[in-house]
């Protein structure tokens, strides 16, 4: 157990939350479709934030750290024995809520991809990161990066362009997907 240990100052703290807070909660959310989930896992973000002593090179080596750590967070709580035996109460309709309100049809297609291929989405279209970036932030290789990109563009394009057969065929796909992984 570690004692002794300095904390963070609380001025570099509120400072954090207040510039990445939302970046944090809304990938968060994005992972797990869960309002109560993200905000579990914001907190847990910036208390990591608190206790870690990582010099931060500038805001964007901050914003990096704070996505990885998130990202590694939904990923624990995905595999934890609770998440597995529950299901999220509410769908993450309040998700980006500005972009939501003006492409539901697309946000909701998002919200259906696997959470490897919905979490390239939102980093790269919404964060703005490349796949190098991105796979540094998931732990992939950035080839992964790419390929989920592409399979998430390609199964959105279907979504939002195909027929009641075409779903059904989707619906099979995506779930071959996930037993294969």
């Amino acid at each position: 157990m570690r004692t002794n240990t300095a904390l963070r100052d609380d001025a570099f703290l509120c400072e954090a939350m207040e510039r990445f807070g939302d970046v944090v909660y809304r990938l968060a959310l994005c992972r797990l479709d869960s309002r109560a989930d993200a905000e579990d896992v914001y907190q847990e973000v910036f208390l990591r934030l608190l206790r870690d002593t990582t010099d931060f090179r500038d805001d964007e080596h901050l914003k990096a750290w704070l996505l990885r750590v998130t990202v590694s967070r939904c990923n624990d709580l995905r595999r934890s024995a609770w998440s597995r035996r529950t299901a999220p109460l509410e769908a993450a309709a309040t998700m980006a809520a500005p972009v939501a309100e003006r492409h539901e049809a697309l946000w909701q297609a998002v919200r259906t991809l696997p959470d490897d291929l919905r979490t390239a989405v939102w980093l790269h279209y919404v964060e703005g990161y490349g796949t190098d970036e991105i796979a540094a932030l998931t732990g992939c290789r950035p080839a992964t990066a790419r390929t989920r990109l592409h399979r998430a563009r390609k199964r959105l394009k279907h979504e939002l362009e195909g027929s009641d057969d075409e779903q059904q065929e989707r619906l099979a796909a995506d779930a071959a997907y996930q037993s294969a992984r």
